[in-house]
């Protein structure tokens, strides 16, 4: 079955999407945003490697379970809890990454969409450093994603900052007019300008007082990336701020209704001391990216920067591969 909404096929030349602006803009980072973050330079990507087949399985990802249901199947209300840690990849993220290819896409670049705890160096960011401010402990294969991908991972998304939410991204205000066209939206200046074949969608912290246009604004962000060759990667988030687990919820059913790599973030961390949350229930607790460390592997954040390279390194393979 192919992708729903207007995705049964690959559109072989893009159609070009207009958008309502949203009426709702942030006045400021809300209360879950990181009130410091540094920066890096990016620097050129110069190594490449074909894909393999790939081995690295997170300790909590049950390596016979299944990713998410078929498309077919309607998820049951919990059904998201239950959902691997790591994804599989469907047949139609092929037809994807090869609309991509087409359109230009940089296949070495993936780009980030989310708020402070994406916007922040501490996601991502350490595999670009020189000299390496990590240690990959027992996933030394992951070492190939990392070269693969270099310049991407310490880049300044410009769909990622402080108190985004899912309309942000659309919002011409929050985009960079250093870098961005006049009334260029933030989501479509970082695609213009990094050319990813990847995107990480990591929303819905900072969601929970706008409840109802959540899905919407998500269908929007995943419709606009599938039209450009882009494929989205949905994570989970650690937190529940809206109480009921109900963006969880929503985003794994759209990973499922449109066929996307869904990252079960929020169950890789259940059993780290207080579900790797601070003291807010918003932000992560930190640790360094010691992967082979017992004691980091208790912190969140290097946690997740395993599982996200696990993920893409999946993806990757996945699709690149004929």
């Amino acid at each position: 079955m192919g992708i729903k909404s207007g995705f049964t096929h690959v559109r072989t030349a893009v159609t070009t999407a207009s958008f309502v602006l949203i009426a709702i803009l942030l006045g400021a980072c809300s209360e879950a945003d990181i009130k410091a973050t540094n920066t890096h330079t990016p620097q050129s990507s110069t190594t490449t490697h074909p894909p393999a087949a790939a081995t690295a399985t997170f300790p909590a990802t049950p390596a016979s379970s299944q990713t998410t249901l078929p498309a077919s199947a309607t998820p049951a209300p919990i059904d998201w809890q239950d959902a691997p840690v790591l994804p599989e990849i469907s047949p139609a993220m092929h037809d994807v990454y090869q609309l991509g290819q087409s359109l230009g896409n940089d296949p070495h670049a993936f780009s980030k969409i989310g708020d402070s705890e994406t916007f922040t160096t501490w996601f991502l960011a350490p595999f670009d450093q020189v000299p390496a401010t990590y240690d990959l402990g027992p996933y030394p294969e992951l070492q190939e994603v990392i070269d693969y991908f270099h310049g991407s991972f310490a880049r300044q998304s410009l769909a990622a900052r402080q108190g985004f939410n899912a309309a942000s991204v659309f919002a011409p205000l929050w985009a960079d007019p250093t870098q961005c066209q006049p009334a260029e939206t933030p989501l479509a200046c970082e695609f213009r300008l990094h050319r990813p074949s990847y995107v990480f969608i990591l929303l819905g912290t900072n969601d929970y007082l706008h409840l109802d246009q959540f899905e919407g604004q998500m269908r929007k962000i995943i419709e606009y990336s599938l039209e450009r060759g882009v494929i989205p990667i949905i994570g989970l988030k650690a937190d529940n701020l809206e109480g009921d687990g109900s963006i969880n919820r929503t985003l794994f059913n759209l990973a499922v209704e449109y066929q996307l790599p869904l990252w079960n973030f929020w169950k890789a961390v259940q059993g780290l001391p207080s579900n790797g949350l601070d003291e807010d229930n918003a932000h992560l607790t930190f640790g360094v990216n010691e992967f082979g460390n017992p004691q980091a592997m208790l912190r969140a954040w290097p946690v997740r920067n395993l599982t996200a390279l696990q993920t893409l390194d999946r993806v990757w393979r996945a699709v690149s591969t004929p």
